[in-house]
């Protein structure tokens, strides 16, 4: 037996065979890794490389022991194959080396090249790499079987010039059909039906193509498919044939009859095992179908050497949009984007999109920036690279960078070529590496933002939207993923929609059929678990950062908050706020950080992870909760000036606080950080919370954000009890009855309230928990108690010559006086509130007045009057950004109206106001005005239906309305 006879079959069945027997004994297992050396023919592969391509990231513990099994049995059958030295061990691994002729894949490679294209396509028996599963099969098999058709459309190209279109009709319509997106092959379709007389036919199968292409990518036909169509519409003379067709490389064009490809090829989906992989899209390159540009194939000068472009590429649209409809032209793109991002997956895809516009070659090179153990290449050795890929020989590729760089820019002259360079380092790794003036597009991969290359067109990659990646997901592991769409949500939220984590998750659950996507969350849910499968990518990423950056990345791991701006990371890292911004900014254009909106800084939710993993806290999160309590001070020193002196027990801070310039400012500074503010006091240290309670209340009490202020008012409460400091605990228990209060929850209002007059002694803080307390009798109609606190408060604001607060409570007094039939003692009580509160400059207490003087007014009589106060004070709480307490204006502005419409109109402006702040009372107003305004006008089931509402309002809240509301409406 001589080794001539021995065949490896690898375009079908996998299979080796003797003098054209298959050789028996080998299991699926083994072929799969015969195959992989196959295709690596010449390469030596490493173990873990032939690991990680059987089973992914998701290898078994007995990986190794099953690659030297499967090695053994493969050694094996060569010797009985009398072939045993066609595998051979070196020290990084194993490497085969069959004889030429012996691997069908390698012989079609070399057939196709040599334009021998009939002879090329009959190699093929079915599917590529048939009976063998493994990790990296269906990549390859996509790839080969785009190898198939593309020489199919080079072979149709040849018979379209050699006049043999009738032939090929219904072998292309069978093609199109298993491939609709697939632009060159429509386009010979569309040709070879106008050249048969079928021109309506013809602009069918375009319009398909084009309505097809718009709906599964939203993208338009390329301009010579384009070309093409207008062509065939005018009936176009250069459709035509002419009068003597040029012959076809490897075909006579005297030849007579279809075009002879072997059943199972793939040229017909018809054919014994042809199993198309699924729609290519193809964007077509410049060259049209017309017959004048359709001449005679000659042999391919083109240098193929983009890696495969995976088959689940998912999502992407707009990115995709960019690259390739707006910025396909020669040029140089950059893809910058943080580790697992799937920025090389971006830039292969588009590279294979755009490869026929560039016929003279498609090159691809790893620069190795972010390659574990490896140094990156340098601009020498990657120019060397590059130009052996365009072919030039060794002996003619000069030795230093500078004269290689000039031969490679007179190399690219007067060729189109598509040129990708991946993970750069960068903007100086790749300067020399870039064209001269010429057709050649560049697409650059990078971590780093590549600000240095001066007009290159630059993307910044994010996560996937949601969409794309459930839609990733889901094609990877297939149906379990559509049966349990919340396990995949949770999923996607936990991979923080980052492509590479995404693939590990995925493939974890391809590869455990027994798992649900619900168990696979349930053991992310442990970021350990997840951060462990990425934090490769991210430790490489780390260690390329200058010191003084890894030092504020591991700091921003300690943060609490969501983000952070440059004096909060000044504040943070103990450095001034120039020196912060520019970490900032380094590590922003590192992709180790995310920008959402100008000025603020986050991470990545695995980033963060991975921070946290790194950090010590050197008291930099007691640095950071100083400055949001001095800065928060700053803040409301602008925004409640009239309130200075209930912060004067407020130390100063020991360094410089960045000053606001207005309230504008404070504003704008309180509504980006609250949430930070918040999140740093419950998970940070137990010190200076009673402060910052203090601070932060009258923000948080106008602005409506009552959940925060609970929070920390009751971490205030706890820490003041452990230190036994009376003081803050009465404080915080003063705050807490207020905030109770404006939710509707008025019991735990009264508590709080009680228990802050048995603990504190302050005449502010009593009166403050009277006011409270009075405000809830009130409310439930308990006018003689209100009263009583009332006046108690009174009494102890003046004591006290607290202005604001005896302002306040007269305001309120005034209307329990009113419902007691004393108005003119309320109006004297509102007045001088009025004044009060414009004297100490507490526009919010005016314009409460105001509102609480329209309430008066309309219940003595005068309802212009009313609607005149409630208009001021909606105003002046729509300046102040007050949407609670402006809901209660509108609500009163309704009630006044005299006209039912207008009082819908109003009681629904107040209704969303009161909706978005969750203030139930002001929602129970509002459907009680909608109730009794529909009525009015005759609408009995809309006011039904509000007036339910109210009523189930009314009821959680304990107030007499609810009775009231029963009366009117039964009757209705």
């Amino acid at each position: 037996m001589g080794v001539t006879m021995l065949r490896f079959s690898l375009l079908g069945p996998v299979q080796l065979t003797l003098g054209g027997t298959p050789v028996p004994s080998i299991a699926p297992r083994h072929r799969a890794v015969l195959a992989y050396l196959l295709l690596n023919a010449g390469r030596v592969i490493s173990i873990e490389r032939l690991i990680e391509a059987m089973w992914g990231y998701d290898m078994p513990d007995t990986a190794r022991s099953q690659i030297h099994a499967s090695i053994t049995a493969i050694r094996k059958a060569l010797r009985g194959a009398g072939a045993e030295g066609l595998l051979e061990t070196r020290a990084g691994g194993y490497v085969a080396r069959p004889e030429p002729g012996q691997v069908d894949a390698q012989e079609f490679t070399e057939l196709v090249a040599a334009g021998a294209l009939r002879e090329a396509l009959g190699l093929w028996s079915g599917e590529a790499l048939e009976g063998v599963h493994a990790h990296y099969v269906a990549g390859l098999r996509e790839l080969w079987n785009e190898r198939r058709l593309s020489a199919y459309e080079r072979l149709v190209e040849g018979e379209l010039a050699a006049g043999r279109h009738a032939e090929l009709l219904d072998e292309l319509a069978a093609q199109v059909s298993a491939y609709p997106l697939r632009e060159k092959l429509t386009g010979h379709l569309v040709l070879a039906l106008h050249r048969a007389g079928r021109q309506a036919d013809a602009l069918a199968a375009a319009r398909a193509y084009r309505t097809a292409l718009a709906d599964e990518q939203g993208l338009d036909p390329g301009h010579a498919f384009t070309e093409l169509e207008q062509a065939v519409l005018k009936d176009d003379p250069s459709l035509r044939l002419p009068a003597a067709p040029a012959s076809f490389v490897g075909q006579s064009a005297s030849a007579a009859g279809a075009v002879a490809v072997p059943a199972g090829s793939g040229a017909s989906p018809a054919g014994p095992g042809a199993s198309p992989a699924g729609p290519v899209a193809s964007v077509a390159g410049p060259r049209a179908w017309p017959a004048g540009l359709i001449t005679a194939a000659q042999p391919s000068r083109r240098s193929a050497f983009l890696p495969y472009d995976i088959p689940d590429f998912s999502g992407r649209a707009v990115e995709l949009e960019r690259l390739v409809a707006e910025h396909h032209e020669p040029g140089v793109i950059t893809i910058d984007g943080m580790a697992g991002i799937g920025k090389t997956t971006l830039a292969v895809h588009v590279a294979h999109r755009l490869a026929e516009r560039y016929p003279d070659g498609q090159l691809f090179l790893d620069l190795q920036s972010h390659t574990a153990g490896r140094e990156p290449i340098d601009p020498a050795a990657a120019l060397e690279a590059l130009l052996r890929q365009l072919g030039v020989p060794a002996d003619r590729i000069p030795v230093t960078t500078a004269e290689r760089g000039a031969l490679w820019r007179a190399e690219l002259a007067g060729r189109r070529v598509l040129a990708v360079l991946d993970n750069a380092r960068d903007a100086d790794h790749v300067r020399p590496l870039l064209p001269g003036r010429s057709d050649t597009l560049v697409l650059i991969t990078s971590r780093r933002r590549l600000v240095g290359l001066d007009g290159a067109h630059a993307l910044s990659v994010d996560v996937l939207a949601e969409r794309d990646a459930q839609e990733l997901f889901e094609r990877i592991v297939g149906e379990r993923a559509r049966q349990e769409p919340d396990a995949v949500r949770e999923v996607l939220q936990l991979c923080g929609h980052l492509p590479l984590a995404l693939r590990i998750s995925a493939a974890r659950l391809q590869h455990r059929p027994s798992w649900t996507v619900a168990y696979l969350a349930g053991r992310l849910n442990d970021h350990r678990r997840l951060l462990n499968g990425v934090s490769a990518a991210f430790a490489l990423s780390y260690e390329q950062l200058d010191e003084a950056e890894q030092r504020m990345f591991r700091l921003l791991g300690l943060v609490p908050g969501r983000d952070i701006d440059a004096c909060g990371a000044a504040a943070l890292a103990g450095i001034d706020e120039d020196e912060a911004e520019e970490l900032l900014e380094g590590l922003l254009d590192a992709h180790m950080l995310l920008q959402r909106e100008p000025g603020r800084y986050t991470f990545h939710d695995l980033l963060r992870e991975h921070a946290r993993s790194l950090a010590e806290d050197d008291g930099a999160v007691m640095r950071l909760l100083a400055y949001y309590l001095h800065r928060s001070r700053a803040a409301m020193d602008r925004l409640f000036p009239h309130s200075l002196a209930q912060r004067e027990g407020i130390p100063q801070p020991a360094t410089p606080v960045a000053p606001l310039r207005d309230a504008a400012e404070a504003s704008a500074w309180l509504d980006a950080e609250r949430a930070n503010i918040i999140a740093t006091a419950v998970h940070g240290p137990e010190i200076c919370l009673g402060m910052l309670a203090l601070t932060m209340r009258p923000y948080l009490d106008r602005q409506a954000h009552h959940d925060d202020a609970l929070t920390l008012h009751t971490l205030a409460l706890q820490r003041s009890r452990k230190l036994g400091d009376r003081e803050v605990q009465a404080r915080a228990l003063t705050d807490l009855a207020w905030t109770y209060w404006r939710l509707g929850e008025y019991e735990r209002a009264e508590e709080h309230a009680h228990q802050a007059l048995d603990a504190c002694e302050e005449a502010y803080e009593r009166a403050r928990a009277l006011l409270t307390l009075g405000n809830v009798a009130l409310r439930r109609r308990r006018d003689v108690e209100a009263e009583q606190y009332l006046k108690q408060a009174l009494d102890l604001s003046r004591i006290g010559a607290d202005t604001w607060g005896e302002a306040h409570v007269l305001g309120i007094l005034a209307l329990t006086l009113d419902r007691a039939g004393r108005a003119e003692e309320a109006r004297r009580h509102l007045d001088l509130a009025l004044a009060l509160h414009r004297k100490v400059g507490n526009p919010a207490g005016e314009a409460a007045t105001l509102d609480h003087l329209g309430v008066v007014l309309r219940r003595q009589g005068e309802p212009a009057q009313a609607r005149a106060r409630h208009q001021q004070a909606a105003a002046l709480y729509r300046e102040l950004g007050n949407p609670a307490d402006e809901a209660a204006a509108l609500n009163g502005l309704a009630e006044a109206a005299d006209d039912p419409a207008r009082a819908i109109e109003e009681h629904t402006a107040a209704l969303a106001l009161a909706d978005r702040t969750r203030n139930r009372p002001e929602q129970a107003r509002a459907h009680d005005g909608l109730a009794r305004a529909h009525l009015a006008l005759g609408h009995p089931e809309q006011a039904g239906e509000h007036g339910h509402l109210a009523l189930a309002l009314y009821a959680e809240l304990g107030v007499p309305e609810a009775d009231e509301l029963r009366a009117f409406l039964e009757p209705a």
